[in-house]
């Protein structure tokens, strides 16, 4: 990447698929941040961009990628692949383009104290964490194809409401249709899986819409 694209980049400013850092915070956050990308659609996280888009470097950057390993290897399970590329931007100044692709293992968790815990995805700017629909969703993502869905009574209240209101969550389904949380978070993700709904992330509550 040249020094030009560089600036190109950064000032599109932080989105789904774009992350600023001024050098590699602590392990666990970094981690959270390459999870977030791996578990969604990828992107790149840029060490040495402040979060205005202003191009700060670092000045060690053997270091900052000795950091950015050590994160990944301890912190990130399955570990996550990634490639980084050095943009000198000064003398002894380097912006660190972190290159993280959409991950075939997901979901990827983040690993705390030994302990395997949530997995992140990314929502518009932010890494969050992702919802129990989300990680079954990334669980089964190769084996979508055939699923079919019996429609019944209450999958037919739910496409009413669909096309009348146009999104639905687990809650605001169990309620519609006088079902426990689980059962709905179930049907919905079936429902998902066989191409019939999507489901979107969101900061709040995910949420689902007709797939067509």
């Amino acid at each position: 990447m040249t020094l030009q694209e560089l600036k190109q980049l950064a000032a599109l400013g932080e989105g789904p698929s774009l992350e600023f850092k001024r050098r590699v915070p602590r392990p666990e956050r970094i981690a959270k941040e390459i999870i977030a990308l791996a578990n969604t659609d990828g992107g790149r996280i840029l060490l040495g961009v402040g979060d205005d888009g202003t191009l700060t470097g670092v000045d060690d950057a053997a270091e900052e990628e000795f950091m950015l390993r050590h994160a990944v290897m301890n912190h990130c399970w399955p570990e996550v692949t990634y490639e980084t590329e050095r943009v000198v931007i000064a003398p002894r100044r380097d912006v660190i383009v972190v290159n993280v692709p959409e991950s075939h293992e997901k979901p990827h968790k983040l690993v705390s104290d030994g302990t395997e815990g949530a997995a992140y995805v990314r929502v518009r700017e932010m890494s969050v964490e992702a919802s129990p629909e989300s990680v079954e969703l990334m669980q089964n993502g190769k084996r979508t194809d055939g699923v079919t869905v019996q429609f019944g009574e209450k999958e037919s209240l739910l496409m009413r409401y669909l096309n009348d209101y146009g999104r639905i969550t687990v809650e605001e389904y169990a309620q519609l249709a006088n079902i426990p949380p689980a059962r709905a978070s179930e049907t919905l993700v079936s429902m998902t899986k066989a191409n019939v709904l999507r489901l979107h992330a969101d900061r709040k509550e995910d949420y689902f819409t007709l797939a067509y």
